[in-house]
């Protein structure tokens, strides 16, 4: 019972600044400029400062070392995935104009603006290399796979562009996450005043994200949500098919409980928020995107507290 109302609580504290997002939009305070600042300030100068000075100031070489091995798990994870959306695919008759989103959909999860928060709550720093592992396979795969395969719904002809590829994969919070790592690595410690700034604007990682979650559900519209084949498929890979594939992969491994813990959470979080933004631009169905992810980061309110307890019994010690 402790279990459960711990993740109640952490869920809670996410669900408050998703709510004061949300009302915010609908009070009229925001318009599609400053969401989009707020999602720059996130992912290119909140969020790498957050990674490097938590990097630095919690872990040790000895550790981060140990810890990069664990990337074949979600990478293994989400290449099986990849394969089940076909047979999804095929069992629910989804749209063709929808199955290269419904794949991309099915696989990719949002590792930053809800996982990150939710395992903070959750684990605390002590969690942060195991989020951040999930998330270099998250958005590699992402921004390779996941891309083609929204393109392949849209307009044009599907390409793949590699200096584009790797200046997404290559991304803000990714760099932030490699130079922290190259700190510890080297035991270079940063200057005082470098490691305070870098705590104060990481400090707004968090809240900022939950606001711009709150933002797009609102500019999405509840209104909008809907439960056939096609949301439902999405619905059953994010929640049920990725939790239990990597439960099951991680049961066997020896490693921290907290690393599998983690990853598993990571595997279940809802729809990348990138999806709608890729989808208008390749001229895919960006309505089916936004709409899913509303669905999806609505839903982990009542699934994260489920799986949490799940996570926290002997099945995966």
């Amino acid at each position: 019972m402790a279990i459960f109302l711990h993740s109640i609580q952490g869920v809670v504290i996410i669900i408050v600044m998703i709510a004061l997002g949300y009302l915010l939009a609908a009070w009229g305070w925001f318009n599609e400029d400053s969401t989009k600042l707020i999602a720059r300030l996130v992912t290119q100068i909140a969020l790498p400062a957050y990674m490097i000075v938590t990097i630095t100031k919690n872990f040790t070489a000895e550790k981060l070392l140990a810890t990069l091995p664990g990337l074949r798990y979600p990478v293994l994870n989400m290449a099986i995935l990849f394969g089940l959306s076909f047979g999804v695919m095929r069992a629910l008759n989804i749209k063709k104009t929808h199955r290269g989103l419904f794949s991309s959909m099915f696989l990719n999860s949002n590792t930053v603006f809800i996982g990150l928060p939710v395992n903070e709550a959750l684990f605390g720093n002590s969690a942060l290399p195991y989020v951040l592992v999930y998330y270099m396979a998250n958005t590699t795969i992402f921004w390779t796979l996941g891309v083609y395969l929204i393109q392949r719904d849209g307009v044009g002809e599907a390409k793949f562009d590699l200096k584009q590829t790797l200046k997404k994969i290559f991304s803000p919070p990714l760099l932030g996450f490699m130079i922290g790592v190259v700190l510890v690595l080297v035991h270079f410690q940063l200057p005082t005043f470098l490691a305070q700034d870098f705590t104060y604007i990481g400090g707004l990682t968090v809240p900022l994200s939950m606001i711009f979650i709150g933002i797009s559900m609102h500019n999405a519209g509840l209104s909008s949500m809907r439960f056939d084949c096609d949301s439902i498929g999405i619905l059953l890979g994010r929640f049920i098919f990725a939790p239990v594939l990597m439960t099951l992969i991680l049961m066997p491994m020896s490693m921290p409980v907290e690393m599998k813990q983690v990853f598993i959470l990571q595997s279940a979080m809802p729809v990348m928020t990138n999806a709608p933004v890729v989808a208008k631009l390749y001229g895919a169905d960006a309505d089916y995107a936004a709409v899913m992810v509303t669905e999806t980061t609505l839903l982990s309110l009542i699934v994260i507290p489920i799986l949490m307890m799940i996570v926290q019994t002997n099945l995966i010690h």
